[in-house]
Order: C-alpha cells, then sequence, then structure tokens
C-alpha cells in the first residue's frame, strides 16, 4: 500500500501557526485598546518611556550605516541594554518608518511578543498542572496589565520574557521529555518534506542551544538563561544511550560509519552544542571590549550596584538587602509601586503557589520543570542588585513574572484535585480557580491602560516636544547635554552629550561619583566635546555652574512617569570652569608645590584621598561669591565669583602630597565650609601642627604654616573635625618656595 503523502509545507506552517491564533486575537484586542488610548490622550504615536526612543535612535543609527552608535560621527557606544532589540526595529527604518511612523512596527512586534509570550506559558505550564490550568496560565498571561503596558512601551521587556519563558520550557522538555504520543513540540513538528524523521529530543536542543545564546542579546540578564540551557543539554548529552548496531548488509564489510560511531558522533555533537548558550553572554562584552576598550556596559557603571565605588561591603549588603525586602513585601505584592499592575496580596499567592509547584513535581514526576520554573522565579533576585529595579514601572522586574504565572496554575491544579478527591463532582474548581486568577489580573487592565496612555502624553509633551523644539531653534553643530536622552537625540537630529553616560562613552564614571566630580571633569573636556546647550532636569544635572540662560521649559503636570515635572532648556555656560583652580590670595614669588582638587577623581586618586561609602551622595557643584581668606598675600580681584567640585559632611580628610623637592617653606591652603561652624585640627605625616576655625556660612580660605622638614615625599597629611557636626570641603593647596 502506498505510503500516505508528505504534507506541504503551507499546512506544515498553518499547523505551527494554529495554536498562536487565540493568543493572537487576544493580543490584538488588547493591543486596539492600548493604541486608541494612546491615541486619544497623546493625538498621535506616543510612548511611555524615553528609554523607547534610545532603541528607536540605536536602530536609526544601525539602518544609517552606524554600527551602534548613538551620534553620528562619534563611534560605538555600549549603552545599548539590548543588542537584539534595535537589530530588530533597523529593517522596519530602512523601509521607510520615520519619525513617529516606526512606533507602528514598534507595537507591531510588541502584539507578536505578547501573544508568544502567552502562548510559551501555557507550554511551560502544561506538564505540572494539566491542560485545564495550563490554559488559565496562558489567560492569566494575556490578561496580566505589566505585559500589556510594557508590550505597547516600545521596549523589549516582553520579547525578553518571551525568550526567558522559552528556554526554560526547551529546556524543560529535553531533561523531562513527554511520551512520544504527547509531543508537541513545534520545531519538531515542522520537518520539512521528505525529510529523514530525526528525534523529537535533537530539534528542541538545536531550539534550547539558540534561545540560550540569543537571551542575554536581548537583555543581559539574559545569562540566567544562557545557563539553564547550558546545564539541560549537558546533561541531555551525558544521559545518551547507545542505540542498539543495525545488523550488517551482506557481503558488506565493517564500516566506521555504523550506527555505534554515529552515536558517539552525536553525543560529542551534544556536548558541544552545550557550550553555544554559554558563548552568548560573552558577545557584548566582547563588542565593548573591541570596540569601546572595555568589557562592561555604560549601563552597567552607571546602575548596578555590584563594583559601584560608592558602596563597601557592609553598605553594598544593606542595600542588595533592602531591595530583596522591598521585592518581597512590596513589589510582588501589589504594593504601592506596582498597584497598577498586580491585586493586592499577590505574593501570598506566589508563595502558595512555590508550594504547589513542588507538590505538583512530585505527583507527575516532574522535577526538572519545577526546579527550572523555580528558578526562572529567583531570577527577580537579579534586578536587586541594581542601585534601583523601580525605574520605569519595576520594568526589569516582569520578565520573570511567567514563572509566578506557572506558580499559580500549578496552586489552581493542586486546590482543584483536593476539592475532587473530597467530592468528586467538584471538576470544576481547577478551572473556576485558574480563571479566577486571570480576572483577579486582568481586573488591573483598565488602570494600567490608562496609566499607559498618560505616560505616552507626558513623554509627548516633554521630552519629544523639546526634541522637535531644539529641531528648529538649535543650530545645526548644536550639542545638546541631556540626562534623557532617546527622544531628544532621535527627533533633534543633534548630537547629544548624555551627562548621566549611558549613550556617551566615559561619562559614566562621574555621574556615578556625584555632580562635583561631573564638574571637575568638565574642566578638562576639550572645548569641543562640551555641550552647546543642555536640555535637562534642573534637580537631576545637580550642576549650575554650567547652565546659562534658559530658553525654553516644558511643563507637564498630572503624570508619574517623568523625571521632573519641568524639563528646562539653557545655553551652556563655561566661564566659571577653572575658576576655583586657584587660592583667591598669593604670595608674590610663590608656587603651589602641590593641590588635591576634592571632587576631581583623578587628583583624589592621585592623591590617596580617602572616601566614605555613598560619598555620591554629598558630592556637589557650586558657584559663590569669591570666599574670605586668612592667607597672606594679594587678593585676586578678578574673580569675584567661583565655581568648585566638594564633599559635604565630612568628619575628616586624609591624603598624601606629592613635592618635587623638600621646600624652603610651604603654607597648607584649605577651602572649607561648614552649615554650623566647625574647628579643625591639621596634621602631617602624625604630628600635629595647629588648628583652623571655620565660621557657619559660605566658603572661606585658611593658610597654616607647614613644617618643610616633614614634607618628604610622600607625605600624610590629615584634616580632622575636632568641633562641629561636619565641614565640606572643595580644595586644599601646598604653596611655598
Amino acid at each position: 500500500m502506498a505510503a500516505p503523502p508528505a504534507p506541504s509545507r503551507l499546512r506544515a506552517l498553518a499547523a505551527r501557526a494554529l495554536p498562536y491564533a487565540p493568543a493572537l486575537a487576544a493580543s490584538g484586542a488588547l493591543g486596539a485598546l492600548c493604541i486608541r488610548a494612546i491615541l486619544a490622550q497623546a493625538g498621535r504615536p506616543a510612548l511611555p518611556l524615553d528609554d523607547a526612543f534610545i532603541h528607536m535612535q540605536y536602530a536609526r543609527r544601525l539602518a544609517e550605516g552606524g554600527f551602534f552608535s548613538f551620534v553620528a560621527g562619534e563611534g560605538y557606544s555600549s549603552g545599548a541594554t539590548s543588542l537584539l532589540w534595535p537589530v530588530l526595529l533597523a529593517p522596519f527604518h530602512a523601509l521607510g518608518l520615520r519619525d513617529l511612523s516606526l512606533v507602528y512596527a514598534v507595537w507591531a512586534l510588541g502584539l507578536v511578543f505578547h501573544a508568544a509570550l502567552a502562548v510559551e506559558t501555557a507550554r511551560l505550564a502544561r506538564p505540572l498542572a494539566g491542560p485545564a490550568a495550563a490554559a488559565g496560565a496562558g489567560a492569566m498571561c494575556a490578561g496580566f496589565a505589566a505585559f500589556a503596558w510594557f508590550a505597547w512601551s516600545g521596549m523589549e521587556t516582553v520579547a525578553f520574557a518571551w525568550i526567558l519563558t522559552r528556554t526554560a520550557r526547551l529546556a524543560a522538555a529535553l531533561c523531562e521529555p513527554a511520551p512520544p504520543e504527547a509531543a508537541t513540540d513545534s520545531a519538531a513538528a515542522a520537518q520539512p518534506p521528505g525529510a529523514p524523521a530525526q528525534p523529537p529530543t535533537a530539534s528542541i536542543a538545536r531550539s534550547l542551544a539558540l534561545c540560550g545564546f540569543v537571551a542575554p542579546l536581548l537583555r543581559p540578564e539574559g545569562a540566567l538563561a544562557s545557563l539553564l540551557a547550558a546545564i539541560a543539554l549537558a546533561l541531555w548529552a551525558s544521559r545518551a544511550v547507545a542505540p542498539a548496531p543495525l545488523p550488517a548488509p551482506p557481503l558488506s564489510a565493517p564500516s566506521p560509519f555504523r550506527s555505534g560511531a554515529l552515536w558517539h558522533s552525536a553525543r560529542s555533537a551534544g556536548r558541544l552544542l552545550a557550550l553555544a548558550p554559554l558563548l552568548g553572554p560573552l558577545v557584548v562584552p566582547a563588542l565593548n571590549l573591541l570596540l569601546a576598550g572595555h568589557p562592561t556596559s555604560s549601563t552597567t557603571s552607571v546602575k548596578w550596584l555590584i563594583g559601584n565605588p560608592n558602596y563597601d561591603g557592609p553598605t553594598l549588603r544593606a542595600a542588595l538587602l533592602d531591595n530583596v525586602r522591598l521585592l518581597v513585601t512590596d513589589v510582588i505584592d501589589g504594593g504601592q509601586w506596582t498597584a497598577v499592575f498586580l491585586p493586592e496580596g499577590s505574593a501570598a499567592v506566589i508563595a502558595l503557589g512555590a508550594v504547589a509547584l513542588a507538590v505538583a513535581a512530585h505527583r507527575r514526576g516532574r522535577p526538572a520543570h519545577a526546579a527550572i520554573v523555580g528558578a526562572l522565579a529567583l531570577g527577580a533576585l537579579l534586578p536587586c542588585t541594581y542601585l534601583s529595579f523601580l525605574w520605569n514601572r519595576v520594568r526589569y522586574v516582569w520578565p520573570f513574572a511567567p514563572a509566578w504565572i506557572v506558580m499559580a496554575a500549578c496552586l489552581a491544579r493542586e486546590l482543584g484535585d483536593a476539592a475532587r478527591r473530597l467530592r468528586p463532582s467538584l471538576h470544576y474548581v481547577t478551572p473556576l480557580l485558574a480563571g479566577a486568577f486571570a480576572g483577579a489580573l486582568a481586573a488591573r487592565l483598565p488602570w494600567a491602560i490608562g496609566d499607559l496612555a498618560n505616560s505616552a502624553r507626558a513623554i509627548d509633551r516633554q521630552q519629544v516636544w523639546l526634541g522637535r523644539w531644539a529641531a528648529q531653534h538649535l543650530p545645526e553643530d548644536a550639542r545638546i547635554g541631556v540626562n534623557d536622552t532617546g527622544a531628544l537625540a532621535y527627533f533633534s537630529g543633534r548630537r547629544t552629550f548624555d551627562v548621566v553616560g549611558l549613550t556617551t562613552e566615559g561619562e559614566a564614571r562621574y555621574w556615578v561619583a556625584g555632580a562635583g566630580s561631573r564638574f571637575e571633569h568638565y574642566e578638562k573636556l576639550p572645548p569641543e566635546r562640551r555641550p552647546t546647550h543642555f536640555i535637562v532636569y534642573p534637580h537631576w544635572m545637580a550642576c549650575p555652574p554650567v547652565l546659562g540662560r534658559a530658553l525654553v521649559d516644558a511643563t507637564v503636570e498630572d503624570q508619574a512617569i517623568l523625571g521632573g515635572t519641568t524639563m528646562i532648556a539653557y545655553e551652556a555656560r563655561w566661564d566659571l570652569l577653572g575658576s576655583g583652580a586657584l587660592p583667591v590670595r598669593s604670595v608674590p614669588g610663590e608656587r603651589i608645590l602641590d593641590e588635591l582638587d576634592v571632587s576631581d577623581l583623578e587628583s583624589e586618586a592621585a592623591h590617596a584621598y580617602a572616601l566614605d561609602p555613598l560619598a555620591d551622595q554629598r558630592n556637589m557643584a557650586i558657584a559663590l561669591a569669591a570666599p574670605e581668606s586668612s592667607a597672606p598675600g594679594e587678593l585676586d580681584l578678578t574673580r569675584a565669583e567661583l565655581a568648585d567640585g566638594g564633599r559635604y559632611h565630612r568628619t575628616a580628610d586624609r591624603f598624601v602630597a606629592h613635592l618635587a623637592a623638600p621646600p624652603a617653606e610651604a603654607r597648607l591652603v584649605l577651602r572649607v565650609a561648614s552649615d554650623d561652624g566647625a574647628e579643625l585640627a591639621v596634621s602631617v605625616a602624625g604630628e600635629a601642627i595647629g588648628a583652623i576655625d571655620v565660621p557657619r556660612g559660605p566658603w572661606v580660605e585658611r593658610a597654616l604654616p607647614l613644617p618643610a622638614a616633614r614634607l618628604s615625599t610622600p607625605a600624610s597629611i590629615a584634616i580632622t573635625l575636632r568641633r562641629g557636626a561636619g565641614f565640606h570641603a572643595f580644595h586644599y593647596w601646598i604653596t611655598g618656595r
């Protein structure tokens, strides 16, 4: 009898797409509501986060031929937190979608990934919770307000959640394959017509290796998916069982390509395949090292607690524990930070779901599934290593939420099974509970959609408006200093200087250190690199000496997404740079033998200047009238106003002076201040040499003779608070001859 004809490629494709149809319909309806709300409030396509325009700017530069260059002509920028999201957007720009029309492409991608995430979540839940609860998990995912908000936000959040969930599902399927009659993996079902049959696990392994490689290219936290994929692939390769050898054809010589040799080759290939996901986390650091000279991204330098120079061991541990406590007691519980997305008391459902997950794994023999879901859920701890994970509607946490949804599905199944054991007629409890969970999540959708639209309106009225204003009113060669860099770069068409350092190489270090260090850094920037204008939140910029005449402002009230109600465009002011470099009094014939410019990171490092934890929070840049000085010498009347960076609320300053040779005579000049008055004791190499009084009020300069004999190189100098609550240090000079 003739074999049945092989299915056509079109039919195979339709079979793969069929499970996505309900999810696409639901996502399409939800997307229509979100887009309609945005258009109603903003009056045009708009996005609720400025970061979305950062991705669009990178996409435009990719389409223009600049490989992850944020500003034309300035080379590679390590500020792209997602390598793949701009790559997905770039073809749409190349095809002609410009300006706000690119937002429609962003929305279309959001719809696709939103639907795909619901399907993957249901598939991950099914082996643990059964078909009814799994369908409920898909509904929970589709109705989860956070996923709706971010699917139409222009961000990579939902796409990243999808690849995390798909990686988890494939890893679990590889470790604990379904029975042959239950195998439904789409990759295995899509064999080309006429192709030889392949073991489903081989197809799953290839898909898993690809997902594990790609995940960290969407976001760095995807390294978790890479690890899960590598472990699953390694276990799969190690437990392979050699097949029985096939009988040799008559009169044939032994062949090295018999089944045993093929098995050994496949096993070796499997082990190599396990290494593929581990290469994914290395791609971005390798690109950064090759093109920027450092492996870390600028975003890591700005946002990651670990490695932040302002946090020592105890302070770091305290910050991490505070973040974990906030995650558990507020974020996943529908508290003040997430009430727009989660019902109050959600943490209890997640905790009970974790117990149900363990029970489900035991009852159905799926320990690997449970372990992988648990690992994905614990991935929410990764954002706790950030300076704050509350930015942008807690967007760093939501990609791990599908694991919580699977736990809720397991809870619905276990409670339903318990009810059926008590009374067999209660077979509807599982779908009823799963539906109740989905309904509780979906109840937040109107609130979330309203917030999405309101936030998009706010960004459109502030950052987008100012970007268009800059395009019309600033010279083409203008360089704009910004602290929200996305929309201002995308719509202005002008060069930008990211004061935060996310998209401008080399600036992150100074932003992390504080405003005083940024001012000192600007003094050393070549003039051609300095901004000609600033468009910033003044309180974020916190560097008034460089802000000149205000040109225009954008004020948006009735919003909760912006970094400030008012963002202002300024002319840049650079006339105060260097104004505080010298004491206001000088003695003819004397020279500066050494100086410590407090807040200047390079000067501080050269002088081994000791900092306290959280020093960035007390690092200021100020401009005041020239200080009153008790130092001898002539007063420089040309400097009526001075600007300097300084560190506030000090109780002791210690540094090492470096003099070319012991001087004949020397003097220490201090530029300091105190809010309530202070007395400072000064010592050199451990020997007390005197004390100075610092009056209450603005800064002053005080001088103290130094014993020249003690100024061998290097010379340890200490200024210690003897009286008062603290002092502010700006500059120390050793002058003499």
